[in-house]
C-alpha cells in the first residue's frame, strides 16, 4: 500500500526522469501504480472511501437495549461488570474475548450518547495574590530515623503563581501543625500574600456546623497576617489542584532524592530535616524569576509570630495523671491535686505550674492514647508493688524490651514477690540512668546469670570503678632532673 508521501515524490520525479518506470522505482512502487496515481492526479488519502458496511455480524445487537438501559440509569456501569452480567445472563453465549468489543461499544456510547462529563475551568494566577496548603502523608516512602520506621506528614505550603513552596515536618492535622506549618512558610517567604486557601481542615473550618465558617483559633491566625481565608467545596479536591499537584511532585522529588543518596534513613531528625531543606531549595531554585514578582506584591510581616501552642488549664489526678487532647500523661506525682498548665505544640506538651516550666513531654498522636513516665510514679510504686500487676497502664512500665524479659523471668519463678524485684530494678533505672541499668541486663541475659537488683548494682559499680579507654593518666614531671643535666660536666662538654 502506498503513501502521500511516496505519490509526492513520484509527481517530482516524473517531471525529471526520463520515463515513468524509473520515477516509479525511485518511489517504489509498482509502474501500473504508478501511472494510476499519476493519471487521477490524487493522494491516497483523497481515494480511499470509508467503509459503511460490516465484516461480520456484531455479537451484542441482540442484547444491546437493554445494557443501554443500564447504562442510562447508572452510567458508572464499567463495560467489564456489564460482560460478566450478560455472561451470567446468558450461559455458553459470550466468550471472555469478547470483552474487548463489549468496552469499545460502551466506550462509543459514552462519547455519543452518554451524561456530559465535568469540566475543568484552568485559572489565571496573579502574583502575590493567593497561596495553597495542606497535609500529604509521607509514610509510603519508607523513610526510617536511626533504624526505626518515622510515620510522619509534611505541611506542604504553595505560591500558586510561582510554585514557591515549603515543607514543614508534622505528625498529625491538628490546628498547632497548620499554625506552625503556616508560619514558617510565610517568615522563610519573606512576606503575606493576599489570601490563604485550604480544603474543609478540622484545624481550619468548623466542620460540624456552617461550613462557610472558620474556627475562632484560625480566624485569629489568618487575622494576625491579615489574610482572607478561603476553602474548597468538601469532596472537590480539584479545587485546590495547585497544592495537591505540587504534593505528588514533592514526594516524587523526595522518593528519587533518596534513591540518589542511597540509604532512607537517618540518624536523627535533624539529619531528615536538613535533607528535605535542601531538597525544598533546589526545587525553587528554578522560581527566583515569578517568586521576585510576587515577593514585590506581598505584604509585609507582623512584628513577631503568634503563639502556635494551644493552653489547657487541667488539674493532676491521684494517679499522678493529666488528660488533655482527649488523651492521657503522666507528670511527676509531687503535683497531685495543683491546677497546671498544659501548652500543646506541634510535637510536645509542655507542663507549667507557677510561672515555671516544670515538665516537657513528647505529644502523642491521635486521641484516646496515654504516655505513663515510671519515673513519675516509680517511687509509690516501689511501695505499692500489689498495685503493678493490675495497673492499667502496666505495659508503659516496661521501657524496653529487655525490661520485659527481665519482668517474665522474675514471674516465672512464681515468687511473691517478683513485681517487688523488678520494681526495684526500675527504680535503679530511674535513679541511675536507663541505659545503663539496659546494658547490666543485657550482660546478665547474655550470661545466663540471675536477674536481680542487687547484680545489676554490682555491674553498675563495677562499671563505674573501670576507668574508660579514653582516661590517659600521665605521671608528674620532676623538673629538677633538668637542673642535673645542665650542671653535669659530660654533658655540658
Amino acid at each position: 500500500m502506498v503513501t502521500d508521501s511516496q505519490i509526492r515524490r513520484l509527481k517530482k520525479l516524473s517531471n525529471t526522469e526520463r520515463t515513468a518506470e524509473i520515477a516509479a522505482a525511485k518511489a517504489g512502487m509498482d509502474p501500473k501504480t504508478a501511472r494510476k496515481y499519476l493519471r487521477s492526479g490524487k493522494l491516497p488519502s483523497e481515494l480511499s472511501v470509508d467503509r459503511n458496511w460490516r465484516t461480520r455480524e456484531a455479537p451484542f445487537n441482540e442484547v444491546w437495549e437493554s445494557v443501554r438501559d443500564q447504562l442510562a440509569v447508572n452510567p458508572g456501569l464499567e463495560a467489564k461488570t456489564l460482560f460478566a452480567t450478560l455472561q451470567r445472563d446468558h450461559p455458553g453465549r459470550f466468550a471472555d474475548g469478547q470483552l474487548r468489543t463489549l468496552q469499545r461499544r460502551v466506550k462509543i456510547w459514552r462519547l455519543t450518547e452518554g451524561p456530559p462529563r465535568e469540566v475543568f475551568f484552568a485559572q489565571r494566577h496573579e502574583p502575590g495574590r493567593l497561596c495553597a496548603s495542606d497535609f500529604t502523608h509521607m509514610t509510603e516512602l519508607g523513610v526510617t530515623v536511626g533504624g526505626r520506621s518515622f510515620p510522619h506528614m509534611i505541611y506542604h505550603f504553595v505560591l500558586t503563581y510561582s510554585n514557591w513552596e515549603h515543607a514543614t515536618i508534622c505528625y498529625s492535622e491538628s490546628f498547632e501543625s497548620l499554625s506552625e506549618g503556616l508560619q514558617n512558610a510565610l517568615w522563610a517567604l519573606g512576606g503575606v500574600p493576599a489570601s490563604h486557601r485550604t480544603d474543609s481542615l478540622s484545624s481550619a473550618v468548623n466542620n460540624m456546623n456552617d461550613l462557610d465558617e472558620f474556627t475562632n483559633r484560625y480566624v485569629g491566625l489568618l487575622g494576625h497576617y491579615g489574610l482572607k481565608g478561603e476553602r474548597t467545596q468538601v469532596g472537590h479536591g480539584n479545587e485546590n489542584g495547585d497544592i495537591e499537584q505540587r504534593h505528588h511532585r514533592f514526594k516524587r522529588a523526595v522518593d528519587q532524592a533518596l534513591m540518589l543518596r542511597g540509604s532512607r534513613d537517618f540518624t536523627s531528625l535533624d539529619e531528615y530535616h536538613r535533607f528535605l531543606k535542601a531538597l525544598v531549595e533546589q526545587l525553587n531554585a528554578g522560581r527566583r524569576a515569578r517568586l521576585a514578582e510576587e515577593v514585590a506584591t506581598l505584604r509585609s510581616l507582623p512584628e513577631r509570630r503568634t503563639d502556635a501552642h494551644k493552653r489547657e488549664l487541667v488539674r493532676v489526678d491521684s494517679g499522678s495523671l493529666i488528660h488533655v487532647d482527649r488523651s492521657a500523661y503522666s507528670v511527676p506525682s509531687r503535683l497531685i491535686g495543683a491546677r497546671v498548665e498544659a501548652r500543646l505544640y506541634m510535637a510536645e506538651v509542655e507542663i507549667w505550674y507557677a510561672q515555671r516550666k516544670v515538665e516537657t513531654l513528647p505529644r502523642l498522636r491521635g486521641r484516646g492514647k496515654h504516655r505513663i513516665d515510671y519515673r513519675h510514679v516509680i517511687d509509690w510504686l516501689v511501695r505499692k508493688p500489689g498495685a503493678f500487676e493490675n495497673y492499667r497502664y502496666r505495659e508503659d512500665l516496661f521501657p524496653t524490651s529487655r525490661f520485659r524479659i527481665a519482668y517474665d523471668i522474675l514471674f516465672e519463678t512464681g515468687s511473691s514477690t517478683s513485681a517487688k524485684r523488678y520494681l526495684k530494678i526500675l527504680e535503679l533505672a530511674a535513679r541511675e540512668g536507663e541505659a545503663r541499668v539496659d546494658e547490666a541486663l543485657r550482660v546478665l541475659l547474655d550470661r545466663g546469670e540471675p536477674v536481680d537488683c542487687m547484680e545489676v548494682e554490682k555491674l553498675l559499680k563495677a562499671a563505674d570503678q573501670n576507668p574508660s579507654v579514653t582516661e590517659v593518666t600521665v605521671a608528674p614531671v620532676d623538673l629538677a632532673q633538668f637542673d642535673t643535666l645542665f650542671n653535669d660536666p659530660v654533658v655540658l662538654q
